[in-house]
């Protein structure tokens, strides 16, 4: 099973300068809408043929809308042998909420 963190955590590792990886896997048109900085996009469907884009290294911490789509990443990262991964609890609709009410909610 993957760790989940939530958005007030998530906000502090960036305010701490913490090294890791914010992985978006929503589709191209959710991004266009809106997104977190300093996140690295790839999309759920093309995440199995890009897996060498993302450093084994880092924690990884996966994002989607909601919470869903992420925990299906999370899970598919750790079966391929990504040690340190987090779903991101909400999504982008907690972060809007709690962080940034300034993204568009959709």
């Amino acid at each position: 099973m993957f760790k989940e963190i939530d958005v007030i955590e998530l906000n502090k590792k960036f305010k701490n300068k913490q090294d890791f990886i914010l992985l978006d896997v929503r589709n191209d048109q959710e991004v266009m809408v809106s997104n977190i900085n300093n996140s690295i996009h790839i999309p759920m469907n093309q995440i199995p043929s890009r897996l060498d884009e993302i450093d084994k290294s880092k924690e990884i911490i996966v994002q989607c809308k909601s919470g869903k789509r992420s925990a299906k990443v999370c899970k598919f990262l750790i079966q391929n042998g990504f040690p340190d991964v987090k779903n991101l609890t909400g999504g982008i609709l907690a972060w809007a909420k709690h962080i940034d009410n300034s993204i568009i909610v959709y």
